[in-house]
């Protein structure tokens, strides 16, 4: 685990506190942003491998990667070359044509998923959005579900995205309050009861559509042998199965997918963000030809979707994953995350999930939020974020380097040691 992978500027290398970026460039950053972000008080400009340096010339440990869309690190070579060549080439043709890179994108992304046809999208809410529209196509045409009658089951504490059809069956009150009224179709149950899920499935369900692990929700993860449950459960229904790994997938777990865990193949991968890696929004649906190709021409599509920039970063970062490497990373360096969290549990700390380089911390509510949490450790060098109350979620570029996680574990240490 060498040469592949980015070095470090330098071990450690908040050598002074950093503090936050001048009021001045936080307040510009604001001022004429609509506020659906409360992010915290860093304006950064440049980045590289797992650092980020901000305005002010401070560098920060990033252990939040973009929500899992910067798994091969800031600028990594090899994505930004792949792009720099695409742009002086060709970037958009619609889908109105064939271009040179798509071919190679989704023969190379469906051989990595074991599927057929490749469905490029852009965003991780748009290949949420196509898989249920797929799913409920699927439904009337192969299974012969009545028209506008197709159900999909979703689970409680679930994040698809925040495009209204998708807010409209979470349980979160931030993202769905006041956008409603909402589309029908999506039946409840609580994740990882195996026998709820079971118990709603009708002769009209047409999908359960899950997160392998919940990302949004803190990391959480499902009781051993769920995903195998719930595999054979929809094909005993003939149900299909769509897995959203936008944020689970593509190495972050150990695995190429979470569901890799537990071997088991979905009907539908729903991907994103570190497909794109970390350039360009990319996303996609990916699905074998008696479900994906359901699809007739006009029924579907995206101005930007499987664009040539797109495909260009898309097809390297694909190639990247097809040895191993980074998903072999993300499982060694998983352990000493583990090993190093786990050790803070009685000490600051109440709750650790781990699977691979993703983690969920729950802090003790006695010794604040996770957002103050989150703004001692900006103090001290490290970025991260917070979710649901006092829950903070980690998750380090996969070209992060053995003695930076640690010490960025240790920034942790000692903001939870200050606070009690």
């Amino acid at each position: 685990m060498t040469s592949t992978f980015q070095p470090t500027i330098e071990t450690g290398s908040a050598s002074t506190t950093p503090a936050p970026a001048t009021p001045a460039a936080v307040d510009r950053a604001e001022a004429r942003t609509a506020h659906n972000y409360h992010p915290l008080p860093v304006v950064i400009e440049h980045a590289e491998g797992a650092w980020m340096t901000d305005v002010d010339g401070r560098r920060f440990l990033d252990l939040l990667a973009g929500y899992s869309a910067l798994n091969f690190g800031h600028s990594n070579p090899r994505l930004v070359e792949a792009a720099r060549a695409q742009l002086g080439q060709l970037t958009l043709t619609s889908r109105a044509f064939i271009h040179d890179r798509f071919a190679d994108f989704c023969a190379e992304l469906g051989d990595l998923c074991g599927k057929d046809l490749v469905l490029p999208m852009n965003t991780g809410a748009e290949a949420v959005e196509t898989a249920i529209k797929v799913a409920r196509k699927w439904g009337y045409d192969v299974k012969g579900v009545p028209a506008d009658a197709a159900r999909i089951i979703v689970a409680s504490g679930n994040f698809h995205g925040r495009t209204t059809t998708i807010v409209g069956f979470s349980d979160d009150p931030d993202a769905r309050d006041g956008f409603g009224p909402f589309a029908p179709g999506f039946d409840t149950v609580p994740y990882g009861d195996l026998a709820a899920l079971e118990a709603a499935i009708t002769p009209e369900t047409v999908a359960v559509l899950i997160e392998p692990i919940q990302g949004e929700g803190g990391v959480v993860l499902p009781p051993d042998g769920y995903l195998r449950g719930v595999r054979a459960a929809c094909t005993a229904n003939n149900v299909l199965f769509a897995a959203d790994e936008i944020q689970a997938g593509l190495g972050r777990t150990g695995r190429t997918f979470a569901c890799d865990h537990e071997g088991v193949v979905p009907d539908l991968y729903v991907l994103g963000k570190a497909l794109g890696g970390g350039i360009v929004p990319v996303s996609a649906v990916v699905g074998d030809r008696d479900v994906l190709g359901v699809l007739a021409p006009g029924q579907h599509g995206s101005t930007f979707g499987g664009n040539p920039l797109a495909c260009a970063v898309g097809t390297e970062v694909v190639r990247m994953l097809a040895g191993g490497e980074f998903q072999a990373r993300a499982a060694e360096l998983g352990d000493l995350m583990r090993e190093r969290l786990e050790a803070l549990l009685g000490h600051g700390l109440v709750g650790v999930r781990v699977r691979g380089l993703w983690a969920g911390i729950d802090i003790d509510p006695a010794l604040g939020t996770g957002r103050e949490i989150c703004e001692r450790l900006m103090a001290r060098g490290v970025l991260a974020k917070d979710t649901h109350g006092s829950t903070i979620r980690f998750a380090p570029p996969l070209v992060i380097e053995p003695a930076d996680l640690a010490w960025g574990l240790d920034q942790l240490a000692d903001v939870l040691a200050e606070a009690r």
